[in-house]
């Protein structure tokens, strides 16, 4: 495996795991689309921090105002969702 396809493995990862933190139940954990939303993102915000998964995840949330529309759309979401639930 290529040092590329690592960090890439390592980033997807990161970004499946910040979205289980925001998200309400195991159903919203991690979809397609957040991996598709936010991967992006991830790369450009946080790429300094790979391979380091606590790190990305961390950064994702620092840079939580700068991330593209369709990224803070799925944060928000899964946000909204997880704070339902707590409440319920």
């Amino acid at each position: 495996m290529t040092l590329y396809r690592m960090n890439k493995t390592a980033l997807i990862f990161a970004v499946a795991i910040s979205a289980m933190g925001l998200s309400a139940s195991p159903s919203l954990a991690f979809s397609s689309e957040a991996q598709q939303m936010c991967t992006g993102d991830a790369m450009r915000l946080c790429g300094s921090e790979i391979p380091n998964i606590p790190r990305i995840i961390a950064c994702m949330h620092r840079q939580r105002a700068h991330v593209s529309a369709g990224c803070r759309a799925v944060m928000e979401r899964e946000a909204v969702a997880r704070r339902r639930a707590e409440a319920e």
